[in-house]
């Protein structure tokens, strides 16, 4: 391929601060890589809105294009396990984070970060999910494997507006559980989780508890977690006999202030969810779910559609934990 110039997002530090713009790229500058693709839609992620922001633990050096998620149609391929015209998703792993990522016309990566596209999904719906939907499957999963089974009692998602915890909400659903859709408000998030089809809708003066107390009378017997700290402590507390916990998320905080109590009296397991390193063959098994028994109803109610010219906007929204449900960026 002759070189091109592309549009990308760009991130540069200029005095000290951090700034966005829209440019011209050529593919030449793109990063050493066996697959060059063709983006055509593109997650919008927490961790993306912190790259965005100079977060030096997201990203290390500057200027750089964020975006963790990508779906597109290969272009050129030295490997020979894509060719020409294939459809192909690009999720986590370093893309977007110290790689120049998916808010970007074009992304070039190494073939052992593609997982081809699903039977099933069509390219716009793979960002539908992306990273949230992988996160969400993957600590549905966590959960299955420690043994939650629905006839213990309801599973507690946080964050249930969000993208992470309203995909686990419909997965949870799928698999027969019943669900305590959490939010930090009540009335700013209702019409979103009426649309899931939450059983109850709780805010955060139950799942984030100031009593200081080791155990709290259980109120679930499970819980999927998007925001840490408090929360997370407060989550563990609550939970019944025997329970799993899954945390996944800190923006509420990274620390996590408990005792064993819960552990040692009540028999409840935490279970960490990672999708940055999860091994290929599990990403690929996990997005096949997605793409079948797994793949949520209405996906199209829990998305927005933005620009380019729009990422600025949203990317202030999530920072602010504004945001509801999915956003995808259409190139």
């Amino acid at each position: 391929m002759t070189d091109r110039t592309f549009r990308a997002y760009r991130v540069s530090e200029e005095n000290g601060e951090f700034v966005r713009n829209l440019v011209n790229r050529s593919i030449s500058e793109l990063p050493e890589g066996e697959v060059l693709v063709r983006v055509k839609y593109a997650g919008l992620n927490y961790k993306d809105a912190l790259s965005a922001s100079g977060n030096r633990g997201v990203t290390k050096n500057y200027p750089h294009t964020p975006g963790i998620d990508a779906a597109g149609v290969v272009e050129e391929s030295s490997s020979p396990l894509f060719k020409p015209g294939d459809e192909v998703t690009v999720t986590s792993y370093d893309l977007g984070m110290n790689t120049d990522g998916a808010f970007a016309e074009y992304i070039r990566v190494p073939a052992n970060w593609i997982v081809p596209l699903p039977e099933g999904l069509s390219l716009a719906e793979s960002m539908m999910l992306g990273t949230s939907g992988l996160t969400a499957a993957l600590s549905v999963k966590r959960l299955l494997d420690a043994g939650q089974k629905p006839s213990q009692g309801p599973v507690v998602v946080t964050g249930a507006a969000g993208g992470v915890g309203s995909l686990a909400v419909k997965i949870l659903l799928k698999e027969g559980f019943e669900v305590i859709a959490a939010t930090s408000n009540l009335d700013d998030s209702r019409e979103v989780i009426e649309k899931l089809g939450a059983h109850q809708h709780i805010d955060k003066s139950e799942t984030d508890d100031q009593s200081g107390r080791p155990l709290l009378r259980p109120k679930w017997a499970g819980a999927v977690d998007v925001v840490g700290g408090n929360t997370l402590a407060t989550l563990l507390k609550a939970c019944k006999y025997s329970g799993n916990v899954t945390t996944c998320g800190n923006i509420g905080s990274g620390e996590l202030n408990t005792t064993v109590y819960p552990f040692i009296l009540n028999n409840i397991s935490l279970l960490g969810v990672d999708t940055q390193q999860t091994p290929l063959e599990e990403r690929k098994a996990v997005w096949e779910k997605l793409a079948n028994d797994w793949k949520p109803d209405g996906l199209d109610d829990l998305v927005t559609f933005i620009s380019l010219e729009e990422l600025d906007t949203y990317i202030q929204r999530l920072l602010s934990k504004k945001n509801r449900g999915q956003v995808v960026l259409k190139l």
